[in-house]
């Protein structure tokens, strides 16, 4: 797939590696504006790699990765697991930080930011559970809570990490209908996703990776017998001692319109007191 310069995230070549082995290697495309794509692939296929490169919170080499957006217009939901459950913040706080690129550290909540939480928390069924500590909540319940903060973030491009991991099933249906709904007011959503049945019923576009782009493009055109066995070869193949990455110059890019991501602004969910952080902090 050729990357598209008026697309909102555009990959030339782009290599990610941990100590130079290659997590992601060399991947080439771009998601256009207003997209809905699932990221599918074998576990430790580079998915969640993908993101937080896109995001900023792992370095990409100069001119392998251009995103088309400023930091506050970009939301960032990594797995559950990684969310800190301990910290002691209540639902409604939780949800309001996703007015953080707005207001900042020293912004008013004021009454119009605080009617849009409720009607957040509405829109996720936990409409009661402001004052909820978000530690005291299941699974499923806080996930609610963090799509609440994407809807307050409002922002234009959505990367979520295995969204509906360990939640149940009347949760997904709920979620899924924010997803779609987010599809249909063109925002760009990509997400991180295992269930390739829940992928050929909600998501038009497909990128399948097994550490390499294996397709990309419309979902029944990639998500192939032959290219999941591809996939599982490519997977099984993998030797984590081989020797270092050589990584290629990046392609030539056009640079998308608009301001080029700073690698380390977009807003992050992993602390639920922190919109930056996407790392999990020690209980």
């Amino acid at each position: 797939m050729v990357a598209d310069a008026g697309a909102v995230v555009a990959l030339a070549n782009l290599t990610v590696s941990y100590r130079r082995h290659p997590a992601l290697h060399h991947i080439s495309g771009s998601f256009a504006p207003g997209s809905l794509t699932a990221v599918v692939g074998p576990n430790g296929s580079g998915k969640s790699t993908l993101l937080k490169s896109i995001v900023g919170l792992l370095p990409a080499a100069p001119g392998a990765l251009r995103v088309a957006l400023a930091p506050e217009r970009i939301a960032y939901l990594p797995q559950i697991a990684d969310i800190d459950r301990s910290f002691p913040i209540d639902v409604r706080d939780c949800v309001l930080l996703g007015c953080w690129g707005e207001c900042g550290a020293w912004g008013g909540a004021g009454r119009a930011r605080l009617a849009r939480v409720d009607a957040a928390l509405k829109a996720v069924g936990l409409e009661g559970f402001e004052r909820r500590g978000v530690g005291s909540l299941s699974t499923g319940q806080l996930q609610r809570v963090m799509f609440a903060r994407l809807l307050v973030q409002d922002a234009a491009l959505i990367l979520l990490d295995e969204p509906f991991n360990a939640v149940d099933a009347r949760t997904t249906a709920a979620l899924l209908a924010l997803v779609r709904r987010w599809h249909g007011e063109q925002r760009t959503v990509i997400a991180v996703l295992h269930d390739d049945s829940l992928v050929r019923a909600h998501f038009p576009q497909t990128l399948l990776l097994a550490r390499e782009l294996v397709g990309w493009g419309a979902t029944a055109d990639v998500l192939t017998d032959a290219n999941l066995r591809r996939a599982r070869a490519m997977a099984e193949a993998w030797d984590e001692a081989a020797g270092l990455c050589a990584i290629d110059a990046p392609a030539p890019l056009q640079a998308a319109q608009g301001r080029a991501i700073d690698r380390h602004g977009a807003q992050a969910a992993s602390n639920p007191a922190s919109a930056h952080s996407a790392r999990k902090t020690p209980a």
